[in-house]
């Protein structure tokens, strides 16, 4: 019924769009955040840092769109002024960004994190169109065709992104190839880029393997398990009031709340 069903659909996004515009309306400091590709939400993150007796030592609240890794450095060093001595940080994929592995590094504590795939798979695109052969050390198109002349490289070392690795083809095999269309669109060169993994990734990736790494990135539940007490049980899903003063100080009374019953279930 597609006469009926492209109507409504209109309807739907018409409204959703004007509550979301009455929202902004109401609370300028709020943002669009997302948990995932396919979800978003209008408002703040609260970031925590958590003790392994699951009392929270350090948060930071931010509007929505902030990125969550950018956040730790700032956490562990209130979770240090606080009396808080960090060897071990336990926290998802967003924590393992380069600048963070660096830091930890610096301040010899152990990152447990796991790498971003991107990262650990190599950054490659159509992996199903060129493999890397290791007995010969190089790259093939699945028309058989190898990558030829030296490797090249581009980006800097140096610099924030990681460099890549240039593979070169023969346009001459391309121009005659059953598989040129979608690979080869007539240019006078074709290449194959694979990122590769910085120093800090390579470590990182090796450490992730460790049954250390592993062992450890299973109390990560801890944290979870305390968002969702203060969600549910502390009301923290929805903010009380407008703007993010009021946001921290919800914050604030909500994380005293929570410690407050866990210092007094420790003491028992």
């Amino acid at each position: 019924m597609p006469k009926i069903t492209e109507p409504l659909n209109l309807l739907k996004e018409t409204v959703e769009d004007d509550v979301k515009q009455l929202r902004i309306s109401q609370d300028q400091d709020a943002r669009v955040g997302h948990k995932s590709a396919d979800s978003s939400f209008f408002g703040y993150k609260t970031h925590l840092a958590m003790a392994e007796e699951r009392i929270i030592t350090a948060a930071v609240i931010t509007t929505g769109e902030k990125n969550d890794g950018k956040q730790l450095q700032t956490l562990i060093e209130k979770s240090k002024a606080a009396g808080m001595k960090v060897k071990t940080v336990i926290g998802d994929t967003a924590y393992s960004e380069k600048d963070n592995i660096a830091y930890t590094k610096t301040n010899e504590i152990e990152l447990v994190a796991k790498l971003n795939p991107l990262i650990t798979q190599g950054g490659r695109k159509k992996e199903d169109e060129f493999l890397f052969n290791k007995e010969a050390g190089m790259y093939v198109c699945k028309a058989g065709i190898w990558r030829f002349g030296k490797l090249g490289k581009l980006g800097r070392k140096e610099g924030g992104k990681n460099q890549r690795n240039i593979n070169y083809f023969d346009v001459e095999k391309c121009k005659s190839c059953p598989f040129k269309e979608g690979c080869y669109s007539g240019g006078a060169s074709k290449m194959y880029a694979v990122t590769m993994k910085s120093d800090e990734h390579s470590k990182q990736a090796d450490f992730q393997e460790s049954e250390y790494f592993k062992a450890k990135a299973k109390e990560r539940y801890k944290i979870e398990a305390k968002n969702s007490e203060l969600k549910h049980r502390h009301g923290y899903d929805v903010a009380t009031s407008s703007g993010l003063l009021g946001m921290q100080l919800q914050g604030a009374m909500a994380i005293f709340a929570v410690n407050l019953k866990r210092i007094l279930k420790i003491v028992e």
